[in-house]
């Protein structure tokens, strides 16, 4: 996930709220209490996921749960939409299917 060189978000403001660490694939990421999950995966990385359709990588669309684009899998097997779900401290993110 944070194997990119650059986020696709930079945050500028709010930066004082309370650190939370979540898990994306296994690998622990910081971000902030407050954060959807969409905004906590794109400061640390290019994308959310790759498309079950095959047309490449996926990092949302509409930023409000209209469009569909943004569904994640939680370890515990709950989808929820990145763009509408906080982030909670702990939280473990699936974005690759198991080989």
């Amino acid at each position: 996930m944070t194997g990119s060189s650059a986020g696709q978000f930079i945050r500028l403001g709010e930066t004082q709220r309370a650190p939370v660490e979540i898990h994306i694939d296994g690998e622990s990421i910081s971000c902030l209490a407050g954060d959807t999950l969409l905004t906590a995966m794109l400061l640390n990385g290019r994308r959310l996921r790759h498309s079950e359709f095959g047309d490449g990588p996926r990092a949302g669309f509409c930023n409000m749960g209209a469009c569909q684009d943004c569904w994640l899998l939680l370890s515990s097997g709950e989808r929820v939409r990145a763009c509408t779900t906080e982030v909670r401290d702990g939280m473990d993110v699936v974005t690759r299917e198991a080989r």
